[in-house]
């Protein structure tokens, strides 16, 4: 689809005629991360899939500043409004748990509900974010310069990752090569304009969220549990589940258990 001068790729799983469910990924992720999600929500959700700019088989514009925040809330304000749906879910993962927290910040009224998984409303000052920046900046250099196959051996060796170990060499495998699809150019300006430094904190918009919202982080990951108590704390209405033995990415090392949480919470709010 063409979304405002971008080539975008968006998959739809489903009947049209249930609620739909909207699934944004994390940064170097791409729709296949969420597989074993769809075939186990698409039984009660019309399930729509987006590669993020920058990633799988979006285009990658040149300037980083069409990456920014405001520029990606827009796109999917488009994406959705020329799919026709009304009053979404809004899942999203990390950088893409990030893009829904500022889409439902900004169109608050426009969406059913919120689930995050290992997500973050932002830096809350402007030193973090300064610090922050400087690092993202540096990571997109070091894409340029090395390559996507030397960044991706690196990332998948920090410590956010390091619960993925467990997982069979064919899963690790899977998500490895996803990670290698990605295109530098896409990365380093998706770092440089969406990093967690670049967007702004949307710590003050929660008070004012009043649609249901479900924050999923896994046990092994403290940093986005802390986060999440935080974040519960000031929401109106909202439910913490941590899913045990699970690090950051929930979907992929409890794929199963992460989606069937899903479900029965959103059976429970009735959407």
């Amino acid at each position: 689809m063409d979304i405002r001068g971008i080539q975008t790729y968006v998959e739809r799983h489903g009947d049209e005629q249930l609620p739909a469910i909207v699934l944004l990924h994390g940064f170097t992720g791409s729709t296949d991360t969420w597989r074993e999600t769809i075939d186990i929500l698409l039984t009660q959700h019309y399930v729509i899939t987006v590669d993020l700019i920058g990633h799988g088989r979006t285009a990658s514009p040149t300037e980083p500043e069409r990456y920014q925040m405001n520029e990606q809330i827009e796109d999917l304000h488009q994406l959705l409004a020329d799919l026709h749906i009304e009053q979404p879910i809004l899942l999203g993962y990390s950088m893409g748990g990030r893009v829904a927290l500022g889409y439902a910040a900004t169109y608050s009224d426009q969406i059913a509900g919120l689930i995050l998984e290992s997500s973050s409303p932002g830096l809350g000052t402007e030193a973090e974010r300064t610090t922050r920046c400087v690092a993202d900046a540096k990571l997109a250099e070091r894409i340029e310069n090395e390559g996507i196959e030397k960044f991706v051996d690196f990332w998948q060796e920090i410590p956010l990752f390091h619960s993925q170990k467990k997982l069979s060499d064919e899963k690790q495998l899977a998500v490895r090569l996803e990670r290698l699809k990605q295109q530098p150019l896409g990365l380093a300006n998706s770092l440089r304009g969406i990093g967690t430094g670049s967007q702004p904190s949307y710590w003050d918009e929660l008070t004012h969220f009043e649609f249901p919202v479900l924050l999923i982080t896994g046990s092994e990951d403290e940093k986005f549990e802390n986060i999440a108590r935080e974040m519960k704390r000031l929401l109106p209405n909202a439910l913490h589940e941590t899913i045990k033995d699970a690090g950051h990415a929930i979907h992929v090392e409890k794929p199963r258990q992460f989606a069937t949480m899903i479900k029965s919470y959103l059976k429970t709010v009735g959407k």
